[in-house]
Formats: C-alpha cells, sequence, structure tokens
C-alpha cells in the first residue's frame, strides 16, 4: 500500500495561470477532484481571496477611478472592467509595490499550507497572473519580474492555460480582444521566464489528459507511486508533439 502520510512528504505545489477565459477553474476543479479520490490531502488557494494584499484598495480603483464595471463576465451579461487593463507609467509603480506585496504574502501562504498537513497544494492563479499585468518588453519590467520569481516558492507543477484570444472573450466577456491578444503574449513571455508548462489551446475532454501527461513527466518516481491513484492511465495518453 502506498504510503501517503504528508509528513513523510513535501507539499507539491501545482499552480494554473492564464487569460480569462482560457478554462482555468474547470480544469483545477477536475484535478482538484482526482487528486482527492486517490486519497491526497488537498488545499485548493485562489491568489485573489487567499493572497493578494490590500484587495479592496485595487476594487476601488478599478469601480471609482477608472469608472470599471462591477462582476465577473458571461456570455448573457458581458462587462467591462477596467483594472489591470489600465497600464499607465503611475499605475506600473503602484503595481510594483503591491506585487511585492503579494510575493511576501505568497511567501507566508506556501508556508501556512504546508505545515498544515497537505499533500497537494493548488493555485488558482499565482504570481505569474500578477506579473503578467507588467509590461515585460522593458527591461525595468523584466529584472522586477524576475526579482519576484526569485523570491517566492516556484511551483513543482506551473500550468499556463493557453488560449485563443477572441474564443476566450466569449466565454468571459470582461476585457477587450486586443488586451487579451496583449495579456497572453506577456503569458507566453513568463512562461519561459518562470519555467511554466504551457497547454495549448484544447477542448477541456483534451487539456486535462494532457495536463495529467505533463504531471507525469514532472513528478519523481516516487511522487508518482502516490498520485498512481490519480494517473491510472498517464501511460496511454499521447506525449505532445
Amino acid at each position: 500500500m502506498t504510503d501517503v502520510n504528508p509528513r513523510n512528504h513535501r507539499a507539491k505545489i501545482i499552480s494554473f495561470s492564464g487569460i480569462d477565459g482560457a478554462g482555468k477553474s474547470t480544469q483545477i476543479e477536475m484535478l482538484r477532484e482526482r487528486l482527492i479520490q486517490s486519497g491526497l490531502r488537498v488545499s485548493l488557494l485562489a491568489f485573489w481571496d487567499d493572497v493578494a494584499m490590500l484587495t479592496g484598495v485595487r476594487e476601488f480603483s478599478g469601480h471609482t477611478l477608472f469608472k470599471g464595471e462591477k462582476g465577473v463576465g458571461s456570455p448573457t451579461k458581458p462587462v467591462n472592467r477596467r483594472d489591470k487593463n489600465v497600464r499607465s507609467w503611475y499605475m506600473t509603480m503602484v503595481r510594483f509595490g503591491l506585487y511585492f506585496l503579494d510575493a511576501v504574502s505568497l511567501c507566508r501562504a506556501v508556508a501556512k499550507q504546508r505545515r498544515s498537513g497537505a499533500d497537494v497544494i493548488i493555485f488558482d492563479r499565482y504570481l505569474y497572473d500578477q506579473l503578467a499585468n507588467l509590461n515585460l518588453n522593458r527591461g525595468i519590467g523584466r529584472i522586477y519580474a524576475r526579482l519576484l520569481l526569485a523570491m517566492t516558492p516556484r511551483p513543482d507543477i506551473a500550468y499556463l492555460l493557453d488560449a485563443d484570444p477572441a474564443q476566450a472573450r466569449e466565454r468571459k466577456p470582461e476585457y477587450p480582444v486586443d488586451f487579451l491578444h496583449q495579456s497572453r503574449a506577456t503569458y507566453l513571455a513568463l512562461s519561459k521566464m518562470g519555467q511554466m508548462t504551457v497547454i495549448p489551446p484544447l477542448p477541456v475532454a483534451e487539456a486535462a489528459p494532457r495536463i495529467l501527461q505533463e504531471m507525469g513527466n514532472k513528478l519523481s518516481p516516487d511522487d508518482l507511486q502516490r498520485f498512481s491513484i490519480c494517473l491510472p492511465t498517464i501511460a496511454s495518453v499521447p506525449k505532445p508533439s
């Protein structure tokens, strides 16, 4: 019988990132259920709710200062948000300060979850999703991003769910398509900087096995033994071409 005693293993960190509408929530829930069915202890953290600092101030700026609409966009009820798509120089300076606080908070959140005895810590968004709001075409932005990535725990598997911006906006209409194209390009740049695992734009049913395949590629033999119930068909999943 496989020993899954959390005291004998360091918790694995799995993060999911990507533009709005990429399908993160769906894939996270599917993986979470499978891990729990395997008998593993899973902690799920939403970066905005459980890690990000001064969220009230950020929401105030988006709704009041920049006149953005509230709520979560859906195909039947689109919204026009004004927050991370505001790219003025002074907002960049504000983000530098806020994201440093987020990085410190992230370190504390990971340490706390590891003390809780969890086998797996899943993050719905991670520091990457904050850094994607910066202009990484400029040297100062790249230097700052590398600094924060160096000071925070690197996930064992950091998934970037790539998505076609037009299709993503149809699923979650909140930001203009041109901004989503810009955001996608920044995420892809971050994937190289942060050694993220890119899942190409795929239907839900095809993305899920690809996520499991990449998990099998990343985990050590000992970890694969612990996850054997979760990944019963890992060998049968075709490798990325």
